[in-house]
């Protein structure tokens, strides 16, 4: 199994707030008001938090679970040394995604790549679903915009797969 000390420190905390950026990418595709946002933030750490306890995807992915949940219990900034900015945010965000990818690819096995994959695939699927955009006072929203769909399938090519 590959282990933290498989990696640098910073790498290890690129792995460690890939979900949030992966939620982080689906927030930027299609910008709601504050509520969406922390709906949708709360879903991907949700999925953070709950892999840590179950597993479900892998030692791994777990162990990485852990430490992100550790941090938030001494109230470390998950994400810090990451904080996109500017027009091109939503490509910051890609590049970071396409990154951690590289690090799959080059340091773990392809078992433990493709279960990351899905933990990200998972916690940017929640995020999606976490808010309705759109509409009026919730009238005629979109569970999940078209926007944010294009980002869910960019970050499917990032990681390899086709879109749907």
């Amino acid at each position: 199994m590959t282990t933290k000390a498989d990696f640098t420190e910073e790498e290890w905390a690129r792995l460690e707030r890939a979900p949030l950026v992966a939620g982080m990418a689906i927030s930027f595709a299609d910008p709601g008001g504050p509520i969406e946002l922390i709906k949708e933030s709360s879903a991907a750490i949700k999925t953070v938090l709950e892999e840590a306890k179950s597993g479900a995807h892998g030692e791994f992915v777990q162990a990485l679970a852990q430490d992100f949940a550790e941090k938030a219990r001494h109230r470390e900034n998950p994400m810090a040394g990451f904080k996109p900015k500017g027009a091109d945010a939503p490509q910051q965000i890609l590049d970071e995604l396409r990154a951690v990818n590289a690090l799959l690819v080059e340091k773990t096995t392809p078992e433990e790549a493709n279960q990351f994959r899905d933990w990200l695939k998972s916690a940017a699927q929640r995020a999606a679903l976490a808010a309705k955009e759109g509409g009026f006072l919730g009238f005629h929203a979109e569970r999940v915009s078209e926007n944010e769909q294009q980002m869910l399938d960019k970050l499917g090519e990032v990681f390899g797969e086709s879109p749907a």
